[in-house]
């Protein structure tokens, strides 16, 4: 890997750091050439302080070590990602990032959904929806209805007409969450399962 340090008059390079799971950035540092190698040698990751002059390793007095995955280059070599399994909070401040933003597993548009289900459970009486409509009914009512988007799919899955079985798959998904919801779990909690079968 070639790193330009020669670019910046103190010899450092921005390090960004990136929790290798749920591919969140947890806060920026700067590396010199001894950080850097300080880093690859033990593992964890290691800065150079400019307000302490010195090389720092994140954690070394709280304990909240940011245990290194990868880094790569970017295309001008003067930029570091580094993906980490950070143990505790990244931030001094005790927050999870320096943006104090929580380091959750996020599922793009199927996190959204997640929020907006689990608004309709907490207003079950809202008339007009019809996610809320199946919270009143009960769980036997979205079990059932998952089983029936089930069976829909494997119906469309064996005929030719792709926009139906991925409709009905859209569908499938749509009721599992509302399912889990009801059962007080999350996607997330699946896919750590997934991950430990892994």
């Amino acid at each position: 890997m070639k790193i330009d340090f020669t670019k910046n008059p103190e010899g450092l390079v921005p390090a960004i750091i990136q929790d290798a799971k749920t591919k969140n950035v947890l806060m920026l540092g700067y590396m010199n050439q001894e950080a850097f190698d300080t880093t690859q040698k033990t593992g964890k990751v290691t800065f150079f302080s400019r307000s302490k002059q010195r090389l720092w390793t994140k954690g070394e007095e709280s304990g909240n070590f940011l245990n290194l995955v990868d880094i790569k280059v970017d295309c001008d070599n003067d930029t570091l990602l580094v993906t980490v399994d950070p143990v505790g909070p990244t931030c001094h401040k005790g927050t999870d990032t320096c943006w104090a933003e929580e380091n959750a597993q996020g599922y793009g548009f199927l996190s959204t959904l997640e929020n907006i289900i689990e608004s309709r459970k907490n207003d079950p009486d809202n008339p007009d929806s019809y996610v809320a409509s199946l919270f009143r009914k009960g769980i036997n009512k979205i079990a059932q209805k998952v089983g029936e988007e089930a069976v829909e799919t494997v119906i469309e899955a064996k005929d030719s007409d792709d926009d139906l079985f991925l409709n009905e798959s859209a569908d499938l998904l749509f009721h599992y969450l509302i399912l889990l919801k009801a059962k007080n779990f999350k996607l997330n909690d699946v896919v750590n399962i997934l991950e430990k079968r892994h």
